[in-house]
């Protein structure tokens, strides 16, 4: 039988300060890195995605942090004692209402607010943006640039396969000197546009320091994502959804470079796709001498 009447509380309100006073010591170690948080922003656009997560996250801990006092308020002023009888309240249909109607304005202004946000992240991109074409597949992913000519060849989703993995029309002049690489690399503060699509089941190009996730669905090519870097550096290029056994490790890296360093690295390996199409040369036969 539980005690009653203020021994009771007292003895469960000792109870919460001792756990609490024994726990104390396993947070006291000190932590690095974004553990608890998205790792530092690495786009244009990413700091409106902060912007808001941080405000959803504030009005969580403030919503948590105020039901929680009035919870426990309630449960100490009108705890069980002795000589005093329970207390029958039917509702406030008033209280109801505005209980009700706060917290659909505060969803109603964060959609409007999300969508306009989502408008201006996928508008279309600037006219210098660097075009990169990216094939995901089953467990890996694939990057393509335009070539000398500097136009990407458009992909045809009807044509994706294991084969044609950016789906790309035979014979297509635009397509003759672009060339692939096993990493995205970018230069810092120009734009890039990604042109997305799938061999075989739904993945996602996923990078948190860009803030960016967006599906992969076979049979499509998803060109509506764009991005600009603000800083150099080495970012992972991830895939979010569960695609099969090897998902865990399908990968790849990023080199966000400056423009010099891109220039180079595009000369190079532009120089090496135009040799690698460049037609054999045939040998002269040589003259023939009469005696």
């Amino acid at each position: 039988m539980l005690p009653s009447g203020n021994g009771w509380f007292r003895r469960t309100v000792l109870l919460f300060v001792v756990v609490l006073c024994g726990t104390a010591g396993l947070y006291a170690e000190q932590r690095s890195g974004s553990i608890y948080w998205a790792p530092e922003n690495a786009t244009v656009t990413g700091h409106e995605v902060d912007r808001l997560l941080n405000f959803i996250f504030l009005l969580t801990v403030s919503v948590f942090v105020l039901t929680q006092a009035v919870y426990i308020f309630y449960l100490v002023k009108y705890r069980r004692r002795d000589g005093v009888k329970a207390h029958y309240f039917h509702g406030n249909t008033k209280l109801e209402i505005i209980w009700t109607a706060i917290p659909a304005a505060i969803f109603i202004g964060l959609v409007i607010y999300s969508n306009e946000l989502w408008e201006r992240i996928h508008r279309p991109p600037p006219p210098n943006a660097l075009q990169v074409g990216i094939s995901s597949y089953q467990f890996g992913w694939d990057f393509r640039y335009a070539g000398a000519d500097g136009s990407l060849a458009m992909p045809d989703p009807e044509k994706i396969s294991m084969e044609n993995k950016f789906g790309l029309a035979e014979g297509d002049p635009a397509a003759a000197d672009d060339f692939t690489s096993a990493e995205l690399v970018i230069p810092v503060g120009r734009p890039v546009q990604i042109l997305l699509n799938s061999r075989d089941v739904i993945h996602s190009f996923y990078v948190p320091e860009f803030r960016l996730y967006q599906d992969a669905v076979p049979g499509r090519t998803i060109s509506w994502v764009w991005f600009e870097t603000i800083r150099k550096g080495e970012f992972q290029l991830a895939c979010s959804q569960l695609c099969g056994q090897g998902h865990y490790n399908m990968n790849a890296r990023i080199r966000v470079v400056d423009e010099a360093e891109f220039e180079k690295w595009y000369r190079e390996k532009s120089a090496k796709a135009q040799a690698a199409a460049a037609p054999p040369k045939i040998a002269e036969n040589p003259t023939k001498t009469t005696l």
